[in-house]
């Protein structure tokens, strides 16, 4: 029988759909035969090494050593995008034409060219390129939230075109806006009166709830716990959530940043052996700057494999239909990372 099921900080309710179940094994692509595998490097590309001068001038790089800016030798390279959806330069004025409010597209748009690699991803560069990626997030994130004009920083990668992205070689992506989007406000008005109701953080509380029951834990470190949460709204849905409480990526020490790379290293890695490479999202979930240290606020990283289409019915009624049971998520997760994990 279906279940619906309530995610206990937002509220917002999904069906878990078993009767129509999918097995996780049951979205897997046949791999790609070697000759549509990209090349290491692509001359046409604009991130490829020795193409810098077909985008926009660096704002941080990462070299091995002395360098030219903007020239080749680098190792990972933050640019600022090319055809971007918001820049810095316009006024922060809004504008009320009767009942219809406007601004200017005010913000900054960059892209993390995260490897000089052209075929490589996050689930398959070696663990210390991630911990750089990771790195780049966070200085981005602590240099754009210490501008005036920013009130959210957003940080997401999109793999493969059915996930959104337009260039091969691998990238993620930064946008910080003036405002903070009502879709975000409702998770964060949710948050807070889970805190004023508990007296604690919803995040914080569910993890320990997770870890208690076990059955939708992926795995965990330290510092970091993997679930597929109890109301995951799509098959495979996937959330790294810290253990310590903080509102914000950018506090995160060199160790807890080397243990998120192997995280999320280990995670997409899974991803990618045992589901021939799907396409997939994931979002830096993170605190509006003018909330860095807000009690009820707690960072995480939501992974969202694009298995599924939402369809008529998730449009109409917002409640999202689930095939996959995030129970049998997480178990095919495990199975996939004890599998790769190296024996003695």
């Amino acid at each position: 029988m279906t279940q619906l099921r309530q995610d206990p900080g937002t509220r917002e309710w999904v069906i878990i759909a078993a009767e129509r179940a999918k097995r996780p094994k049951d979205f897997t692509k046949a791999p790609r035969a070697a000759e549509d595998l990209p090349p290491t490097h692509d001359p046409k590309c604009p991130f490829c090494p020795g193409n810098e001068g077909m985008t926009p001038p660096e704002v941080l790089a990462y070299a091995d050593g002395p360098r030219q800016p903007n020239g080749p030798d680098w190792k990972l390279r933050v640019i600022p995008n090319k055809f971007a959806a918001v820049s810095f330069g316009g006024s922060q004025e809004r504008y009320l034409d009767g009942m219809f409010r406007s601004m200017d597209g005010l913000g900054s748009h960059e892209v993390v060219v995260e490897t000089p690699r052209h075929d490589l991803s996050i689930g398959t560069m070696p663990v210390e390129r991630v911990q750089q990626v990771l790195a780049a997030y966070r200085d981005r994130l602590s240099a754009l939230n210490s501008d005036e004009r920013v009130s959210l920083v957003t940080i997401f990668r999109n793999h493969g075109v059915g996930a959104g992205t337009s260039l091969v070689h691998p990238h993620s992506q930064i946008v910080a806006t003036p405002v903070v989007p009502l879709h975000v406000r409702h998770r964060l008005d949710a948050w807070r009166d889970y805190y004023d109701d508990n007296g604690s953080c919803s995040l914080c509380d569910m993890l320990a709830a997770e870890l208690e029951a076990e059955t939708r834990v992926v795995m965990q470190t330290d510092h970091f716990a993997v679930i597929c949460p109890f109301a995951s709204r799509s098959p495979m849905e996937t959330l790294i959530i810290p253990k310590a409480h903080r509102a914000t990526l950018g506090t995160d020490g060199e160790g807890e940043l080397a243990d998120l790379a192997r995280v999320l290293s280990t995670l997409m890695g899974a991803f990618h052996e045992a589901m021939s490479d799907p396409d997939y999202n994931y979002v830096v979930r993170t605190a509006p700057s003018e909330e860095l240290t807000a009690d009820y606020i707690h960072w995480s990283v939501k992974v969202v494999p694009r298995l599924s289409t939402p369809a008529g019915f998730e449009i109409g009624s917002g409640m999202y239909i689930n095939a996959t049971p995030p129970e049998d998520a997480a178990a095919f997760l495990r199975e996939a990372i004890e599998a790769k994990a190296p024996t003695a």
